[in-house]
């Protein structure tokens, strides 16, 4: 054979073997981008899904809390406009936001509720209060997942050469679920 021809098939050869191994990498890494974009996904669902479930139990509390309290219509309505804030959020940031003014409006209707022995004494209040507790924590815990979950994507994102293939094939940054600015503080509660 041909030294010449010989030395352009090792080459190309060569060549392949590296094509081969790049193009490796470079599914390799789409797939992990997809996997964690889909892990982002997911959490933000169950953290969704745990806003909702807070949601559907505040009508039940209102309307106990209504039958000992009537004339504190205002407090109602704010909760009301806050779950429906909540409700209609589609990004973490919208989340953030209502869910601070629900869990303002909250801590409001629960004050009201401590100034109406009867009302913290009803089986049905105390039930409710317990399952919006837990509620709380729930929600507390899929924030978290959701934001480990946006931490691992965006720091693959950020690292070479994922950098390279994420910007390829247009992977971007997700958002973390943050507090609000006014969320550290305790609302005020006045009669």
């Amino acid at each position: 054979m041909n030294k010449g021809l010989a030395g352009c098939l090792v080459l190309g050869s060569v060549v392949l073997v590296i094509l081969l191994v790049l193009g490796a990498m470079v599914v390799g890494t789409y797939n992990r981008l997809v996997s964690q974009n889909e892990a982002v996904s997911s959490a933000w669902a169950q953290v969704q899904n745990v806003l909702q479930r807070r949601a559907d139990l505040i009508p039940n509390l209102v309307e106990t809390v209504k039958g000992y309290a009537a004339h504190e219509k205002e407090v109602f309505e704010k909760v009301a406009e806050a779950r429906g804030r909540l409700a209609g959020a589609t990004t973490p940031q919208e989340a953030a936001a209502a869910n601070a003014g629900l869990t303002s409006a909250l801590g409001r209707l629960l004050a009201i509720a401590e100034s109406y022995p009867d009302l913290k004494a009803n089986q049905n209040f105390i039930r409710l209060q317990d399952e919006l507790a837990g509620s709380e924590n729930r929600i507390a815990v899929e924030r978290m997942r959701y934001n480990d979950a946006v931490r691992t994507f965006n720091a693959s994102l950020k690292r070479f050469p994922t950098t390279l293939i994420a910007s390829f094939f247009h992977f971007s940054e997700r958002q973390y679920f943050e507090a609000e600015e006014g969320a550290k503080e305790v609302p005020k509660v006045k009669f």
